[in-house]
């Protein structure tokens, strides 16, 4: 069956009934309200319904014009408002030109031209709130696609680290498949391996797959145009990755020429105003945290001291940017000689790859136990904030052991500078597979923006409130 990418039927609808409201509000304001000027001539609402009706199907003409609809999904906010605005300013200025034609001094132009104000807000405003919408019932499992991953290399791993670090986009992952018998044979994270490309047609029926991704590279052509033959003839869509993607999503820009498709490669990297922005950010925000929390982290000290014997902050080696090693600070949370107790307690490990994780973990003390649970105990990690050891926001700091054990695409987890939270922290912390939490870090390294850092603080709040995945 094939994927529905295009607008929901109820997202269609909701703009038509925006679009002749916003005609009805500029009626209110110009013959209501008469802002700006006075009206040189009185006409009921009813005159103005043919106008409003053609505005309407302007705006869709040109929705179907710019593909609003057909390639709807994880289409961004911004790209939707720019479309909007240019909807509205094609049609407002048909309008126009039809009344100077035909009737010039009759009907307010400057009513058509607040219509088209009025509809860029109302559209606005309403794709914020269906985006919610949407994200919510995905997120439910209603309207989401099922898909199979062609290829675990570079590529496959993009589109997996989005499809994790995105859940608005509404795609579940049956899995991958891979001819290369490591790969296609080694999960990663909640992506199942599902063995070599000789089963693809088969797990398009067992799986009910809507939609194949093919990430392999441009080499593989002809195997490429077989896998599409394929999904053709079970009625599947076959969406393809580009080769050029393997740098990176956010490296590439897709344009056209006359229908000739453009694609620009720009280097991704933090440019210096913005490393400095962000450096500033995190000075600020550790002092202000460190100044202002002082009366809470001595409180929180005193119970350290009080609940059991041993030092209050605790410290560990882990690894930073480029692989270098720093020493980490956090309230301490366990007895003292913890971490002599660990060999004895490996059997019990609830945690995949290199991570040692058990839900209740005996080592705690009754403090402790408050503290990991709303994340509390990471707070001495404002002094390494402030020494420029780790940033507020960042990829998960792991330790030496852990990065020993790294495979190699792992290791571009290390390009950027460990945060005190992250995507990994705000989608689902020790609830995610050590795969899905290295594939977050890197879709932040990639995409990093101060407005992605933005939304990611907001988010933390609530986590660490209600100590969503933590133990």
């Amino acid at each position: 069956m094939k994927a529905n990418r295009g607008a929901p039927w109820w997202i269609i609808i909701s703009d038509i009934l925006l679009i002749n409201a916003s005609m009805y509000l500029a009626y209110l304001v110009r013959y209501g309200l008469q802002w700006f000027r006075d009206i040189s001539y009185w006409h009921s609402f009813s005159t103005y319904i043919p106008f409003s009706l053609l505005f309407t199907a302007l705006m869709l003409l040109a929705f179907q014009m710019d593909h609003v609809y057909q390639n709807w999904r994880g289409r961004r906010w911004l790209d939707q408002i720019y479309r909007i605005i240019n909807a509205a300013a094609k049609s407002v200025v048909v309008i126009m030109a039809i009344t100077f034609v035909f009737r010039p001094l009759q009907y307010s132009r400057l009513l058509l031209i607040e219509a088209g104000i009025i509809a860029m807000a109302l559209l606005a405003l309403a794709r914020l709130v269906q985006n919610g919408i949407e994200g919510q019932l995905r997120a439910h499992g209603i309207g989401v696609s099922h898909v199979i991953i062609v290829g675990a290399g570079e590529m496959g791993r993009t589109v997996m680290r989005t499809i994790v670090a995105r859940p608005e986009l509404g795609y579940q992952v049956a899995g991958f498949v891979d001819d290369n018998p490591e790969k296609g044979q080694t999960d990663i994270g909640r992506f199942k391996a599902l063995g070599s490309l000789r089963n693809l047609p088969q797990l398009i029926e067992d799986e009910s797959v809507d939609e194949v991704i093919i990430t392999l590279p441009w080499m593989y052509h002809r195997k490429i145009m077989g896998i599409v033959r394929e999904c053709e003839r079970r009625q599947v869509s076959a969406r393809i990755v580009p080769d050029l993607f393997q740098m990176s999503l956010s490296q590439v820009d897709v344009d056209d020429l006359g229908g000739v498709p453009l694609i620009g490669v720009r280097e991704v990297s933090l440019g210096r105003g913005a490393l400095l922005i962000k450096r500033g950010m995190d000075v600020i925000g550790a002092l202000v945290g460190l100044v202002l929390g002082a009366p809470f982290l001595g409180l929180i000290a005193l119970a350290i001291r009080l609940d059991s014997p041993g030092p209050i902050v605790f410290s560990q080696a882990r690894v930073g940017a480029k692989g270098k090693r720093f020493e980490i600070y956090k309230f301490r949370s366990m007895r003292e000689g913890a971490e002599a107790e660990l060999a004895e307690l490996h059997d019990l490990n609830e945690a995949d790859g290199p991570l040692f994780k058990i839900h209740n973990d005996p080592r705690l003390t009754r403090v402790g136990r408050l503290l990991r649970h709303t994340s509390l105990d990471e707070l001495p990690q404002l002094w390494n904030v402030l020494r420029g050891e780790m940033s507020l926001v960042g990829p998960r700091p792991p330790i030496p052991t852990e990065v020993s054990n790294y495979k190699r695409w792992h290791k571009k987890r290390l390009d950027g500078r460990p945060g005190m939270t992250g995507l990994w922290q705000v989608s689902g912390r020790s609830h995610l597979s050590f795969d899905e939490t290295v594939l977050l870090d890197i879709y932040y390294i990639e995409n990093w923006s101060l407005w992605l850092d933005f939304k990611i603080l907001l988010r933390t709040i609530p986590t660490v409130l209600f100590g969503k995945g933590a133990y």
